[in-house]
This record gives C-alpha cells, sequence and structure tokens, in this order.
C-alpha cells in the first residue's frame, strides 16, 4: 500500500502549525531512522511512499506524543489536511459545488492519495451521505480516523452545517468496508 507525498507532506506542517518547531523536533526524533530521513528534508508531493512507514506509524507517534496515545490526534490531522487540499489544490471542487458534490468526488479524490484504494458513495441524500472505502490493503485506525476528520471537514468547508460523522464499519475490525455517515445541515 502506497500513500502520496500530497498527504503526507500535511503531516511536518500541521505539527509546526500547531507544536511549533520544537515539537516538530521532538516528533522527528520519535520517528524511525527511514522516516525521519524522508520528514527532514521538504517532502517530495509527487512520489509514492510506503503507507506504514510514512503515514501510519509517524501518525501514532503524532497520536502518542501530543494527544496521549488518544486517535483524535489522526481526526484533527484529516481536518487540517481537508483544509491544505481544499483551500489549496481542490478549491476549484469546492467553488463548483454543495457538500453533495464534494462528497461525491471522494471516489476521485481517495484514489489520488492512496493505491490501491477503492472508495464508494452509495447513499447521498440531502443532508445525508453514506462513504464507504472498500479497498485499503494496509488500512490502520489511524488512516480511518484522519480519513473520517478529512470527510467532515470537507462538509463544512463546502458549506454543509452541524456536520456530524459517524464511523458505522470498519475494515481495520475485519467487516467487509469502512463506512461513514456523514449528516449536515
Amino acid at each position: 500500500m502506497e500513500v502520496k507525498g500530497t498527504a503526507i507532506v500535511v503531516v511536518p506542517a500541521f505539527i509546526k502549525d500547531r507544536y511549533q518547531e520544537s515539537g516538530f523536533e521532538k516528533w522527528l526524533q520519535a520517528l524511525t531512522a527511514e522516516a525521519r530521513k524522508v520528514y527532514a528534508e521538504p517532502v517530495i508531493i509527487s512520489r509514492w511512499y510506503d503507507t506504514r512507514v510514512f503515514l501510519i506509524e509517524p501518525t501514532v507517534k503524532f497520536c502518542e506524543l501530543f494527544y496521549q496515545g488518544d486517535l483524535r490526534g489522526a481526526y484533527e490531522l484529516g481536518r487540517y489536511s481537508a483544509d491544505y487540499a481544499l483551500r489549496g489544490i481542490y478549491r476549484l471542487f469546492v467553488k463548483l459545488g454543495s457538500v453533495e458534490f464534494i462528497l461525491k468526488k471522494a471516489k476521485l479524490i481517495l484514489p489520488t492519495y492512496y493505491r490501491p484504494s477503492s472508495i464508494e458513495v452509495p447513499v447521498m441524500e440531502k443532508g445525508r451521505a453514506l462513504i464507504r472505502i472498500t479497498e485499503f490493503a494496509d488500512i490502520h485506525e489511524v488512516v480511518e480516523q484522519r480519513i473520517a476528520g478529512w470527510i467532515a471537514r470537507a462538509a463544512e468547508i463546502s458549506g454543509g452545517k452541524n456536520v456530524k460523522l459517524e464511523i458505522t464499519s470498519t475494515l481495520t475490525r475485519g467487516q467487509a468496508y469502512s463506512e461513514f455517515t456523514v449528516t449536515w445541515s
């Protein structure tokens, strides 16, 4: 399983933004030598990286260091990533559409960050959507939380109010897919 540099470049940006350079250095020193080497330099956004080494393990370390092991850190990282993407490289999506429009595009967006991966949106109604990740070989709870944070923030950025997100099924527990139920007004 691989993750695109555009997905991991936000990790050091988020840490530096929230915890300054000293927090970044603390996190960097907690990483494996291989991950430290990549994160010590500017991340190459066009490159594909091993998901476990460069996203999962660094996110687990981040949660341990700054959230006392709470996966809420991964969720917040996902929210930050949505801000980065939807106010940056995907801002056209936001300008063109509604919450429904953005969430329908999930099936196009997820594979640009993770490969191989598949996502579907079997239910899209006014104020409610079901989003399912059906393929993601090396998924981990921190990845699910990060994606959940991304989806929730994307719904907010595109105009959703009172956004609520619940993970109702999960590949990490051997279920057929990871399902995110999103509601908004």
